[in-house]
C-alpha cells in the first residue's frame, strides 16, 4: 500500500505550483495510515505518536484545499512527546519530513538562552531551518538541469581542447619553420584567420569523439575556475544573540564583490576534473538562485518541521542559581516563534505562524505542566512514548529496513565475511538490553548500539583474516562477549 503511494510520487520533489502560486506538498496520496505504516518499516512501536504525526502532516494538506481567508486561519497543532530517551521521538519526527520532502531542523532546546545571557538566539531556529530549505531546493533544481548542464560543459571543455591543441600545434610548426607571419597584410590576417577557425572546428569534432567515449579523461586542460567565499561560518569566533555568523559572512561577501569583486582563476586540470567542474558552473548558470530562495521560503513557512528536543531541560529547578536562572527565558522568547511570528533572515522575512512544532522531553524529574501556561497552550497535542520492553528491542534487532543488524551484515560484507545472526543471539541481546536498562539508567534502544558493538567487536577488527568465511553469532558467542561485564555490576555501569 505505501509502496504504490511512495512509487506515484517518484521523480517528484515533493512539492507543487497549485493555480495560486502556493507551494504545495504532495501528500493527497498518504493518508495518515499510510504514513504510519511507512514509519512502521523504521521505528518499531509507539503507534499513538505515529498516528499524531501523520495527522497533523494530513491536516497540512487539508488545510492548502481550503480558501485562502480561511486557510490563514489554521494553524499547526503542535506536538509534545513525552517519553525516555531512545525510544524514538526524534526518529518520527526526522522520518515524517523526510517522507514529505519537508524542510526539516533538529534543535536541543540546552543550546539555546535568554536574550542578553551568551549562547544561541532562538531565532536562528528559523535562520537554520532556511538555510536547510535552500541547499534541499537549490540540489533539485541542480539536479533537475544536470544533463542539460552536462552537455554545456562537453561543448565548453571540447572548444577549450580544441583551441589549446590547435595553439600548440601552430606554436611546435613555427619553431620548425624560419618563416613567420608576416603582419600588416590585411588579406593574408584574414586568410589565416579562417584556417585557424577550420582547423578548431575540425579539433573540436575530434575531441568530441573522444570526451564521449572518455579516452582522454588524464589529459590537461587550462580553464577558468571561479572563486569560492573566502568566509565561512567555521571560525572560532563568539557572536552574541543580536548577529550570527552568517549574517556576518552575508555582510563580508556583499561588500567585497560590490567593491572588490574576485576575479576567476585559471588552473591547469585533467579533463575528467574540468568536465566536473564545467557542469557544476553550467548548472549554477541554469538554475535561478532567486527563484530558489523565494520558492525556499514558501516552504519553510508552510511546510517547515521543527523538533525541540530536551524541552524539559528549559524547566527551572526548585533552587532558581546557576545556570537555571535563564530557563524560564528561554521559554518565552521561544513562545513567540511557536505561536508565530516574523523572524528576519539573511535572506528576507520569515512567517513561522504555519510552522509545525514537534517539542520531546523525557520529563523524568518535571511534569509538561511545569512549562510556563502559554507554551503549554501552544502544544495541544500530547503523545506519551512508552519504554521499550524485551520484545521491542527483539524487534528493533530484526524488522526494521535499516536494522543494525542488516547494517553489521552489510558492512562486515565488504570485507567479504559472511556474518549470521541466529534468533536466540538477537533474544539474549535484547535479554540483556532490557536488563541493564533496568539495572542502570534506561537510554532505549540505544543500548542495543553498546551491546551489538561489543559482540562484534573482536570480529569486526579481524574481519580482513576471516574473509570468505561465515560466522554465526548465537547465545554462546554473546554470553562468551558480555557474560562477565554482566556479573560485575560496577564494571557494566562504565562500558555498557
Amino acid at each position: 500500500m505505501v509502496e504504490a503511494a511512495l512509487q506515484r510520487h517518484a521523480g517528484t520533489a515533493g512539492f507543487r505550483s497549485s493555480a495560486d502560486g502556493s507551494i504545495r506538498p504532495l501528500m493527497e496520496d498518504l493518508t495518515p495510515a499510510e504514513i504510519v505504516a511507512e514509519l512502521d518499516r523504521y521505528i518499531i512501536g509507539q503507534i499513538d505518536a505515529k498516528r499524531a504525526v501523520a495527522v497533523a502532516l494530513r491536516n497540512r494538506f487539508r488545510r492548502q484545499l481550503l480558501s485562502e481567508e480561511l486557510r490563514r486561519e489554521i494553524t499547526p497543532k503542535n506536538i509534545l512527546m513525552i517519553g525516555p530517551t531512545g525510544v524514538g521521538k526524534t526518529e518520527i519526527a526526522r522520518r515524517v519530513a523526510r517522507i514529505v520532502d519537508a524542510p526539516f531542523v533538529k534543535v536541543e532546546a540546552t543550546k539555546f538562552t535568554e536574550v542578553g545571557y551568551v549562547g544561541r538566539d532562538v531565532e536562528s531556529i528559523v535562520r537554520d531551518l532556511v538555510e536547510i530549505s535552500i541547499d534541499m531546493l537549490h540540489s533539485e533544481r541542480l539536479e533537475a538541469v544536470k544533463e542539460e548542464a552536462t552537455g554545456l560543459a562537453i561543448q565548453r571543455l571540447a572548444d577549450l581542447l580544441a583551441v589549446q591543441v590547435t595553439t600548440e600545434s601552430e606554436q611546435r610548426k613555427q619553431r620548425r619553420t624560419s618563416d613567420p607571419v608576416e603582419a600588416g597584410d590585411p588579406e593574408r590576417e584574414r586568410r589565416a584567420h579562417k584556417a585557424r577557425e577550420r582547423r578548431v572546428e575540425r579539433e573540436k569534432k575530434r575531441i568530441l569523439q573522444l570526451l564521449a567515449t572518455n579516452s582522454i579523461e588524464d589529459e590537461t586542460v587550462e580553464i577558468e575556475v571561479e572563486p569560492t567565499s573566502e568566509f565561512d561560518d567555521s571560525g572560532g569566533m563568539e557572536f552574541d544573540s543580536g548577529g550570527t555568523p552568517d549574517d556576518l559572512t552575508a555582510v563580508f561577501d556583499d561588500f567585497f564583490d560590490r567593491f572588490m569583486p574576485r576575479r576567476a582563476m585559471r588552473r591547469r586540470v585533467s579533463v575528467k576534473e574540468a568536465r566536473r567542474i564545467l557542469t557544476q558552473q553550467e548548472a549554477d548558470r541554469l538554475v535561478d538562485v532567486d527563484a530558489v530562495i523565494d520558492e525556499a521560503i514558501h516552504r519553510v513557512e508552510e511546510a517547515g518541521v521543527v523538533f525541540i528536543d530536551e524541552i524539559d531541560k528549559t524547566i527551572s529547578s526548585d533552587i532558581d542559581v546557576g545556570g537555571d536562572v535563564s530557563n524560564e527565558g528561554v521559554q518565552r522568547d521561544l513562545l513567540p516563534i511557536v505561536e508565530g511570528s516574523v523572524v528576519m533572515t539573511r535572506y528576507g522575512p520569515v512567517r513561522t505562524d504555519h510552522v509545525l512544532f514537534i517539542a520531546a522531553g523525557s520529563f523524568h524529574d518535571t511534569r509538561p505542566s511545569d512549562l510556563i501556561p502559554e507554551l503549554q497552550g501552544r502544544f495541544p497535542i500530547r503523545v506519551e512514548l512508552n519504554s521499550l520492553s524485551e520484545d521491542d528491542l527483539y524487534a528493533i534487532l530484526t524488522q526494521p529496513r535499516n536494522a543494525l543488524t542488516k547494517q553489521y551484515e552489510a558492512l562486515l560484507g565488504t570485507e567479504g565475511l559472511e556474518i549470521i545472526f541466529e534468533e536466540d543471539g538477537l533474544r539474549e541481546m535484547a535479554r540483556l538490553a532490557t536488563l541493564f536498562n533496568t539495572r542502570m539508567e534506561d537510554i532505549g534502544a540505544r543500548r542495543l548500539q553498546t551491546i551489538l558493538e561489543k559482540v562484534v567487536e573482536e570480529i569486526s577488527f579481524d574481519a580482513p583474516n576471516y574473509k570468505g568465511t561465515r560466522v554465526v553469532i548465537d547465545t554462546a558467542l554473546v554470553t562468551e562477549r558480555i557474560g562477565e561485564i554482566q556479573a560485575d555490576e560496577d564494571l557494566s555501569e562504565f562500558i555498557l
